[in-house]
């Protein structure tokens, strides 16, 4: 067997070691699942054989659950097309579905006593394999994560956890956790009775062991003749679980995930029958979660390629990796306060620039009031955030920048003023450092211009808060090189962010397109669909937040100031557009600036939230659409979605944006695009198809006006219905 070892000792106890060849973490593949089926046949059959423990090679812990990666490349969310025949993909669905559920469903019969000696977590897949045994001993370490996570990539257990999990710790306690995914340490677990023993770390073999003896067989509470779930449906808790459940997950999901509803139905419909029916049902249920376009999406984009980006998937290849271990940040305001933070907590020395010693000061005591905050917590010692804090020196002395592979200059939106920083910090920059300009819209070609150096000059655009948000868009300018932009991703992967690369426009990718979801929203003002229609609908849809109270938080002056700036570049008259009009009044007029003043689209609370839509807009918008029918509701979230979708397809055919990974984790990372659908480009090839896609979009251009209007590459694409992974994908470059 390739991926377990069996020692059987002197007492018929089988030690079973779990150790994937060349993995620093044990994954379920099929192969594992082949090497399973032998194990149970060879448990069945040795008569030496008296008991089993389970237990992992691995330092890292048990299993990390099924291999998404392989899945991915098996076609469940590929690059490529789904398996040609109706034959291959009954086939892929039969060994993912059914496999894995009816080999742990052997083991858990096999008339032995099998024990999971679990030193580290067991997640998914793999705490579906402990649940088949019939003892579970886990280490006494709080870090140890021991759970259900698949609604988290848009999938439901496969493998009994749906069935098994409830009937040991109730439907409720069960269904809380698999539907949102969490994860128990050991004490919780034990607490709640799905592991049965916490011993220290290092003797949960020998515990295990200790379990086995003088056992001559074992069965799964559920195979005793009588059973009956405790809160199953027709009781009173289970009932009120079943209705309960319905009703948060339908307010939770707005329906949008179709795991959630289902593993709920799995539950409901699992405890109702003998546990081998409620293994057919669950994996039923699975197959069909796994082939919505919600469950390929979320695998590709929140699993797949978000561990690719991670690792520096669209890095260059050829250049030796960028050891950075002092980093420079020029401007102490809340981007680079939040910078400096990150870049100290991955252990980076930061040297934190401003204009005078107390701005700068100002700035180190952002990571500080961070760092007491996570003291109070219990998530961190003062000794290590002492170290943190230790590593940010707040100056205003330019010549500190000595030494430091990179700068980061996150001064303010002025080209003057990052000209003029950018010639103070290259007076002092070293020959092979990096410049990295944070910055949302001003172009980095120009910006390049007052270096003297425009090859190592790159845009690193953080987003805030810089501590909170995991995305990093790297901006590629006319003359930045290949190394330079490989550095940049060395940079956010030591930061533990995700980098993703774009090519030089105004507004680059994640500002660009963000921007269509509110204007889309001020167009549905306009038109005189009621507010409360247009935020709800926006929420409905997958967004954060409706698409007004985006535009508060923004910054409602900031709005303005890029609209006549980009009316200004484009030669327009800013004050002939009625939208335009609309935002003077309400910022120039009425003083509005949005949520950092207090009022904008809506009114706040002294807490900042939002209390109420603000009346005030009824003086100049007339609400003629008072009542949202679902066709309307429909309708309103085509625009949303398509608005965003055509201008990231626009980036495409303009070449802002070339690999569609970066574009589908940007836009959830970066905006919040509907993260059921695995980005923006993954609606369009999953949900749509492009010559779908096309079709709908030429009717809301009909009937809304040219901003649904396809690009050329849309329509090129729609002629063979050509997917934007098949187009631009790994594969399609490979092929290049």
């Amino acid at each position: 067997m390739e991926n377990f070892k069996i020692d059987v000792d002197s007492g018929g106890i089988a030690l079973i070691t779990f150790d994937v060849p060349g993995r620093s973490m044990n994954t379920i593949t099929a192969s594992v699942v082949r090497d399973l089926y032998e194990i149970v046949g060879q448990i069945k059959s040795d008569d030496k054989i008296k008991g089993v423990v389970f237990t992992s090679g691995k330092a890292s812990g048990f299993c990390a659950g099924a291999d998404l990666g392989e899945m991915n490349e098996r076609g469940a969310a590929g690059e490529g097309k789904a398996p040609k025949s109706e034959d291959e993909k009954i086939k892929a669905n039969f060994e993912r579905g059914f496999g894995l559920n009816r080999v742990y469903r052997d083991l858990e019969t096999c008339g032995k006593p099998v024990a999971f000696a679990l030193e580290g977590l067991a997640l998914g897949g793999g705490l579906e394999f402990a649940l088949a045994g019939h003892y579970r001993v886990a280490a006494d370490n709080p870090k140890i994560k021991l759970g259900l996570p698949e609604s988290k990539v848009g999938l439901l257990p496969g493998a009994g956890g749906t069935q098994r999990l409830p009937r040991l710790i109730g439907v409720q306690n069960a269904a809380m956790m698999i539907l949102q995914g969490a994860d128990k340490s050991p004490q919780d677990a034990k607490g709640l009775g799905f592991i049965n023993e916490v011993v220290p770390a290092g003797k949960t073999v020998e515990a295990a062991k200790a379990w086995l003896k003088g056992k001559p067989n074992a069965v799964a509470p559920w195979d005793v003749k009588g059973y009956k779930v405790k809160d199953g449906p027709f009781t009173p808790a289970g009932a009120m679980a079943a209705v309960g459940g319905n009703a948060m997950v339908s307010k939770q999901t707005n329906l949008n995930y179709p795991a959630q509803r289902n593993i709920l139905s799995c539950i409901y419909e699992g405890m109702q029958v003998p546990i081998d029916a409620a293994l057919r049902i669950e994996s039923r249920y699975f197959l069909k979660t796994a082939a919505t376009p919600q469950a390929k999406g979320m695998i590709r984009t929140l699993f797949v390629n978000m561990q690719a980006l991670g690792k520096g998937g669209n890095r260059p290849e050829g250049i030796p990796t960028y050891d950075i271990k002092k980093v420079a940040v020029i401007g102490a305001g809340l981007m680079g306060a939040g910078i400096a933070y990150v870049q100290a907590k991955a252990g980076i020395e930061t040297v934190l620039l401003d204009v005078s010693q107390e701005s700068a000061e100002k700035g180190k005591a952002y990571s500080k009031r961070i760092v007491d905050k996570d003291i109070s917590r219990g998530k961190l010692t003062k000794e290590k955030g002492d170290e943190l804090l230790a590593r940010i020196t707040p100056s205003t002395d330019y010549s500190l920048i000595k030494g430091s592979d990179l700068v980061v200059e996150a001064v303010f939106e002025n080209v003057q003023l990052k000209a003029e920083v950018t010639k103070k910090a290259e007076a002092f920059l070293g020959e092979n450092a990096v410049f990295g300009s944070n910055t949302s819209t001003l172009p980095i070609t120009g910006l390049a211009e007052a270096s003297a150096r425009p090859k190592n000059f790159i845009g690193i655009h953080f987003f805030s808060p810089v501590e909170r948000m995991g995305l990093v868009e790297l901006i590629m300018g006319k003359e930045t090189t290949p190394e330079t932009q490989a550095k940049a991703i060395d940079y956010v992967i030591k930061i533990r962010k995700t980098p993703i690369t774009v090519n030089d426009f105004r507004g680059f990718y994640t500002s660009r397109c963000f921007g269509t979801y509110p204007a889309e929203g001020v167009e549905m003002l306009m038109e005189g669909i009621a507010p409360a229609i247009i935020e709800n609908v926006g929420r409905q849809c997958g967004m954060p937040m409706g698409p007004l109270e985006v535009s508060d938080s923004v910054g409602l002056d900031t709005a303005l100031k890029i609209g006549k700036t980009n009316a200004e570049l484009n030669q327009q008259d800013y004050k002939k557009d009625p939208r335009a009009n609309l935002l003077s009044w309400i910022v120039e007029d009425k003083g509005r600036v949005g949520r950092k003043g207090g009022k904008g689209y809506y009114e706040y609370g002294e807490d900042g939230k939002p209390t109420r839509i603000w009346p005030g807009l009824s003086e100049r918008i007339e609400v003629k659409v008072k009542e949202c029918p679902p066709e309307l509701k429909t309708e309103l979230t085509k625009r949303f979605l398509f608005r965003q979708c055509i201008e990231v397809a626009r980036c495409f055919e303009e070449g802002v944006i070339t690999d569609p990974r970066d574009a589908d984790v940007g836009s959830i990372l970066a905006w919040g695009f509907a993260p059921y659908s695995g980005g923006a480009i993954s609606y369009i090839d999953l949900f749509w198809g492009t010559k779908a896609f096309v079709e709908e979009a030429d009717r809301l251009a009909k009937q809304y006006g040219d901003r649904f209007k396809p690009p050329a590459l849309l329509r090129d694409m729609a002629k063979t219905n050509q997917s934007f992974y098949e187009r631009f994908g790994s594969k399609a470059k490979a092929a290049a």
